[in-house]
Formats: C-alpha cells, structure tokens, sequence
C-alpha cells in the first residue's frame, strides 16, 4: 500500500512521518526538523529552511502490510509537488494543526484529495500545546467533509466504539444505517468500505513530537486499509523526475503486474509518438539510500532508470489515465542572466528543470529574446535560484512579477480558418462557445463524416488542444471555451496536415476577432482570523482590495474573542496583504490564502492598456486566412473572409444549421461566389479598358495558362538581339542656390536571406542528394553559399524549417562565415523569415531567395528584395 502524509505547512507532518518510522521499527530514534536531522529531509536547503521541498519516500511494516510513506511539501508555494504524489497515493494521512484547525491550504488539499477520490485518515497534531481544542476542531472538519469525520482515538487498541460512535459510523451509509437498526452492529470490513469509499473519515488526535496517539494511528491503518487488487497485465504511472550522480531517475507505481531489469517497455512521449525503452535498474529508496532490486510487483513504489521518455503524469502500459492537476501557477517572472550567458542556449537547459517540475513553465519571449517562468511564489523563487546555481553554476535574478491572466469569450462565435497558398487547402469552421469555469479547452463536433472524413476531424480535434491558443485582448492563455467542429473541407490531392494545422489556429483567432471576451486574473480565498476589535478595519481593507466575503463568523480562542472572516479576493491585491495583518494585529491576527480559480479581472481596463496587446500586429497568431488567384496565394483580413470563405456559415441565430438533411450547401457555387468577390475589383478594371488593352489582357492570361507559343518566343529572342538598352538621363533634383541634391546613399548592410527546404527541392541535383541523404543535402547547400558569400559580401543566413520537433526552442549556429537558423516549434522558415525582416528591417537591405510566392509577396510589403530560386541556384550552380 502507499500512504501520503499531506498537511497544511507547519502542522507536523515530518514530525508524524518521522514518530511513524519509529514506532513501525525504522528508526532508533525520532529525528527533529528544528535539529535538521529528519530523516525524510534528505536535501541541504530542506534542512537549511525546515521545510519539505521535494516528495520522499520511506518503506515500513504495518501489521501485515508493507507500506510505501510519502512525505509530500506542504508549502503552499511547492504545492505542485504533492499534487503530483497524489496521483499513486492509496491513502492519504491528512495532518491537521490542533491549535490552527483547518486552514487556506489545508482546503486546498481537501479539494485536491476529492478530485483524486484518495480516503482519508485524519491526524489532529499538536494537541499538547495550549490551545489546542479538539471540538473546534471536530466541528471545523464536519464543515468541510460532513458527519463522516469520526473520532476513532476514544476507542482505544482494541478498537471497541461505544453505541453512539457505531451510531455515526452508521449515518454515512443509508444501507449500514438500516442494518445497525436492525441488530446494532457494525463490521471491521463494512468500515472499510465505507473509509474506501470515502464516506468515513477516521479522525486520530495526538502530538507527533511527544509520540502521543501515533501507536493507535498506526494500529487503525492497520487494521481499517485495504489492499488494492491489482490486474496481471503490466503498468505503471510516473509521479516524479529526478537527478542523481548524473542519472536520470523516473518514480513510478506499479499499477498491473510485475516489472524486471531488463525488460523493454513501450513508451508513449509527449510527442505522441511510441518507443521501447529498456529498464536498466530498479530501486526501492527509502531516505536518501536504496535497494537496487531485479523486480517488483503491483503497488509497489521504485525508481527506473534508463527511461528518457517519461514525464510526471505519464501511464505506461495498462495504466488508467488520472484526473488532470488543477493547481496552476499564477505568477509570471523574467529570469536575467549574466551578460556572457546566451539566453536561446541556456533556455534549452533549464528545459531539464521543467521535466522534473511540470508545472514550472518556461517560456520563451521571442520578440524581447527573454525567459519566463512561471511559479506559485516567492519561496520557490528562491529554491530555484539555488537549483540553477547548483546545477548549471550560473546566478540568475528574477524581476518583481506579474499575474499570470487568462482569458475567455462572453459569447457564441463561429470562426472561420482558411489556408490555401498554392498546391495547399484546407478549410475549418469551428463553434466557440463559453464553457464552465475551470473547464479548460474541450471539444465536440457535429460535423457529418461525409461533409468532412473523420481523419480529418481527428486531426482539427488534435491541432485544438496541442498548443495554448492566445486570446486577443491581452495576449493571454485562452480557457474555459467548448470548441464544436461545425464543417469543413479538404482538397483530395492538395491538402496536407499540416494544412489543418494552419486552418484550426486561424479559425480559433478568427472567432476570437469577431466576439466579445472577458479578461481573467486568479482569485485567493482567503480565511482571516482578527481579535473582535479589529473586525471593522479588516471588513474595509477586504472592500478596498476588491475582495468579497461573508459575515464574521465570533470565537474565542486563549481567553480572547476573535472574528473569522471567510471570503475571495483577487491575487493581485492580496499579495502583500499577509504582514499588514500582523502588523496591524501585532502578531496576533492571522490571514491563510489558497488558489480558488480564475475569475473576471477587477481592474480589466488598465490591465489591458498596460499590456497594449496588438492581436493583429501578432504574426504568431494570425486572424486572417489564405486564399488562392491566379496561381497565387493572398492574404485576407479577419473582416473580409466571409467574403471569400468557401462554405457558408453553420452558426446563425444561436442554432447549428444541419449539413445534411434539412440543409445543404453547393460547395462549387459557394467557391464561384468566393471567386467573384475577389475578382469585383478586377472586372470593374476590364471594363474600363480599351479593345486593345483588352486583347493583350487576354493575350497575357493565355500565356499564363498554356505558356508561348513557338513564334512568339523566336520574335522575343529576336526583339532582345536587335534592340539596344536606351539610358535615360536621370533628372537631378537642386537646392535654393542650385547646388545638385542627391539621395541618400542606403547605408544598411546587405543581408541575403535563404529558405533552405525550399532551395533543396527547387534543385534537382540537392532534391535528389536528399533523398538518400538529408544531411548532406543540407551541408552542400550550406558548403556553396559559404562560397557564394565569400564572392559577394554581406550577411548571409540561411534557415531551416524544424517546427515539427516537439518542444524545440530553435536555434543558431554560425558555420564558417554565414549563419544556420533551425525555427523552433509550430514555426515554419516563411513565418520565421517574415518576422526577422520585419524586426530587423531598420538595420539591414534584406534580399530573400525563395520560390514560394506568398512568401515574396509577404517580404516584399516590409521592403525586402526577393531573389527566385532559380537565379540563386543558377549561381550557385546547384541547378
């Protein structure tokens, strides 16, 4: 069995794991946090700081079991951690604070314990210190998980309830209820259901630094826990990633029968992608040692190494997916590094913390070349300063902060998402509807299979929840939005998946540009315990914060009254608010804070102004789509595409249109329509011409369509020989005095930007070395523009496509005297060279060699010089 210690911070729950060691015949003696000699605080700043930082495991005998004892961190701020143990937790060992009774996190971790339906033995620590009141207590904890909060301590080893504790045992259950009325009794195995089932709650009471009512605690685990029944077939989930000697460590828990050194595991990555991997060792740690074992069976808690594909949360196997986490870090801070330190690089390293600790996410700031991170506090901060010294020796510093917004939409919204540059297509049209909060991104779809294939869909299901999408007020992550697949469509011999990709993003932006949305902030709830003298300036800092609360709930604690307020508050303006308290109270009052959720932003409007979010200005996040003239691909604003779209909208006075059966659409119409709207512009310029401007209007289309004919490419050559160049004499412009006023001679450096893949397949000497042999491809492309640049001077870069690498920060090598640019994740050569030309544009003439129209289209709107392939590759002579 594994069992979780979990507690609200400073409520003992070392202490507990520590007297549970001893009394179990682990331990000589009881190790003390304050003495920084606990045995389950294996790590120097844990010791240093008295705190859990990390989860760690013991191994122990309780009666006939063998139990796994996790001590997980009860900082709020490394809350993470534990949520995270939760997952392979049997049981939990909830510790509660005699004198404190139930606090901000302490109901924070009861709703985590529910979510991930752990039962639950319950542990009042601290009950030899004044203070303590154990029918407070009681009532407290009846508030928050009802009757089945039963003191079981009364009962003594023996475990023999008098009739009114056997009473409220029986009131958690109608059946038991009716039996126990019936002959008054209640079985061993019946009260262990029902604490399975988590309609009991066995309530111990005791002091875990003197020893006291650990013996019955562990007697009741024994005697109330049962063993899981596990499946043959193999599995596992992964709970944690750690480092040690230079090894990568994944902790499991095996969850289906038996796994041996040696054995090869098929393991699914993040990537989606499977591949077996071979278990090099196992080791059953206990503190900081282990036992490095050949095997271990279902339930048992190990170490494997010679995983690299695993990740906190992962099933491998015949493994039952868990509910997702929902705790989430609401702070955002920019690391500064040292001035030698290159951030790209060293971005890449720190990815080695955010596999450890999922929840830390690292963000790359490409447009200011900055890292973000984001975390649940100042104490982490500080953790994580240490670790990257530590790990990686260099000395980081973290700016002030900011709130981590979210954002969502008030309102029903089709969106439209099209993308179709030449030889390309795909259409999407997607319902965004508000969804419940804390719901996140989910979606459906109505969409007939013979509207759109089913592989199609999947793949429109998949793009919507591979990525978080940004909203468009702020930039901030989109949430709690249902997204309804409505139609599309794809072109039998044009489409790609990738094509979907770019279809989905649009579609979701699209909608976003053409409905309402509502900004979000993270809010606390908050517990405030005041003497009765201060009740009024504390109800009006909580008005002034934009907080909301309930009437003052009157106790009396020490010989003193107190009030309790109970209430939420936004993040933001109770951060500071925790030492005004005791300054105020002069120590006396208290204030305990948890994560409720996210609600609407309090202050939205000025939120929005400081962040001054451009959402069209964002060519990450386009709300625009592409459509296809003339051979050409353009590009169409937000606004216009329902002027262009191919298939009508599905969504109109808050109804789904069926597709099939009561509707239906003619999809060549509905393109000839697109066509004509596009093309009201260039009628209206045929009929204004004249018969002969019109015959060589049609001349041109004809040869656009079917090419020259053979005499007229023998009357061009021959037009070519005979006429001679005619040099105009250029016009000089003169000042007041008539002094010659030249332009100014651009002093920018020349800068030839080249799209590698492109390159490589417009050659067919490099398309056919690719072929055998993509690298080399690549090398001799990269070998002749060394040469070409070396001839020709200036800036040369020349990029690469590697945005289907998953998790790829990109990256930049100088090679000889040109510079290799690889895009980083979700980003193609077209988007990465359009955004450098536009970022850059002040410093360089940019030239960009490519043969993708759209592309040179894109380019040549910032001023940039486009250079077709071909004349490139002639002069490189890689034709």
């Amino acid at each position: 069995m594994v069992f979780g210690i979990v507690a609200h911070v400073d409520a003992g729950k070392t202490t507990l794991s520590e007297a549970l060691l001893y009394n179990a015949g682990q331990l000589k003696k009881i190790g003390r946090v304050d003495h920084q000699d606990a045995f389950l605080d294996t790590d120097a700043m844990e010791r240093e700081r008295g705190i859990t930082i990390f989860s760690k495991q013991a191994r122990l005998k309780v009666g006939d079991h063998m139990m796994t004892l996790l001590d997980t961190p009860g900082h709020v701020d490394f809350s993470a951690e534990m949520e995270r143990a939760l997952m392979v937790m049997d049981y939990a060992i909830l510790v509660i604070s005699g004198t404190d009774g139930v606090q901000g996190h302490t109901r924070t971790l009861l709703r985590l314990l529910k979510h991930y339906q752990v039962p639950v033995f319950l542990f009042v620590n601290k009950m030899d210190m004044d203070g303590a009141d154990r029918g407070e207590v009681m009532k407290q904890l009846r508030a928050e998980l009802g009757e089945g909060c039963v003191d079981f301590s009364a009962a003594g080893h023996e475990f023999v309830f008098t009739d009114e504790t056997l009473e409220e045992i029986a009131v958690t259950s109608d059946e038991l209820l009716e039996q126990y009325m019936e002959d008054g009794t209640v079985s061993r195995e019946q009260i262990r259901d029902l604490i399975a089932q988590r309609l009991l709650f066995p309530c111990f009471f005791g002091s875990a630094l003197m020893n006291e009512g650990v013996d019955l605690l562990l007697e009741g685990i024994a005697r109330f826990a049962r063993e899981k029944e596990y499946p043959r077939e193999f599995g596992a989930r992964v709970y944690k990633i750690a480092r040690e000697d230079r090894q990568r460590l994944t902790f499991v828990k095996i969850t289906g029968g038996s796994l041996r050194v040696k054995d090869k595991i098929t393991i699914v990555d993040k990537n989606k992608e499977a591949r077996e991997e071979k278990v090099e060792a196992i080791r059953l740690y206990s503190g900081d040692k282990y036992e490095a074992v050949q095997a271990v069976d279902a339930g048992s808690v190990c170490a494997l190494c010679g995983l690299d594909a695993t990740y906190p949360g992962q099933c491998i196997g015949a493994c039952e997916e868990t509910a997702e986490s929902i705790l989430e870090p609401v702070l955002s801070y920019r690391i500064e590094l040292p001035d030698e330190i290159n951030p790209m690089e060293f971005f890449g390293r720190l990815k080695q913390l955010e596999e450890e600790d999922p929840k830390l996410s690292l963000v790359w700031d490409e447009e200011h070349k900055e890292i973000h991170v984001q975390m649940m506090g100042q104490v982490q901060i500080e953790i994580l300063t240490r670790m990257i010294y530590e790990r990686f020796g260099v000395t980081v510093v973290f700016d002030k902060g900011s709130i981590v917004y979210k954002e969502t939409i008030a309102e029903p919204i089709e969106g439209v998402g099209h993308f179709e540059p030449l030889r390309h297509y795909a259409e999407v049209h997607l319902l965004l509807e508000p969804a419940e909060p804390g719901s996140g991104i989910t979606v459906d779809s109505v969409c007939p299979e013979d509207v759109l294939a089913l592989n199609w869909q999947r793949l429109i299901s998949t793009h919507v929840l591979e990525r978080e999408h940004r909203g468009v007020l702020t930039g901030s992550v989109l949430c709690d939005v249902k997204v309804t697949i409505l139609s599309g469509r794809a072109h039998p011999k044009h489409t790609e998946g990738g094509d979907f990709r770019k279809a989905t993003y649009r579609a979701i932006r699209h909608g976003l540009a053409r409905t309402k949305s509502i900004l979000l902030e993270p809010y606390y709830e908050f517990v405030l315990e005041v003497p009765s003298d201060f009740v009024g300036r504390a109800m009006t800092d909580i008005n002034q914060r934009f907080g909301k609360q309930e009437a003052p709930e009157y106790f009396s604690r020490g010989g003193q009254d107190f009030a309790r307020i109970c209430g939420t508050a936004p993040v933001s303006t109770m951060q500071d608010y925790v030492s005004e308290v005791h300054g105020y109270t002069r120590g006396v009052g208290s204030l305990s804070l948890a994560l409720k959720g996210y609600d609407i932003c309090h202050n939205a409007e000025s939120v929005i102004q400081e962040k001054a979010y451009d959402a069209e200005a964002d060519l990450r996040n386009p709300s625009s789509s592409v459509f296809c003239a003339h051979g050409a691909g353009f590009v169409v604003p937000y606004d216009e595409v329902e002027n262009y779209m191919h298939l009508p909208y599905s969504y109109e006075n808050g109804e789904v249109k069926p597709l099939n059966g009561g509707y239906a659409y003619d999809f060549d119409a509905a393109v000839e329509m697109a066509r004509r709207a596009g093309q009201q512009s260039t009628t209206s310029r045929l009929n204004a011409m004249s018969s002969f401007e019109l015959d060589q209007e049609l001349k041109d289309v004809y040869q656009r369509e079917f090419g020259k004919s053979a005499e007229e490419l023998e009357e061009e050559r021959r037009r070519k020989r005979q006429v001679k160049p005619v040099i105009k004499a250029q016009s000089v412009k003169t000042d007041k005095k008539g002094n010659p006023i030249y332009p100014k001679k651009d002093t920018r450096e020349r800068c030839l930007i080249v799209d590698g893949y492109n390159m490589i397949f417009a050659s067919g000497y490099l398309r056919d070395l690719g072929q055998k042999n993509i690298d080399a491809a690549r090398d001799a492309l990269a070998d002749a523009l060394c040469n070409y640049q070396g001839y020709h001077g200036g800036k040369l870069l020349l990029v690469f496509d590697a945005y289907k690498r998953k998790e790829h920060c990109g990256s930049h090598l100088c090679y000889h005297n040109i510079e290799i640019w690889y895009t980083r994740t979700d980003e193609t050569a077209d988007a990465f060279i359009e955004r450098y030309v536009h970022q850059e544009n002040q410093h360089y003439q940019f030239t960009v060699a490519t043969s993708d129209g759209l592309e040179q289209l894109t380019v040549m709107s910032a001023g940039a010089l486009r250079m077709p392939a071909g004349e490139l590759l002639a002069e490189l002579d890689l034709r």
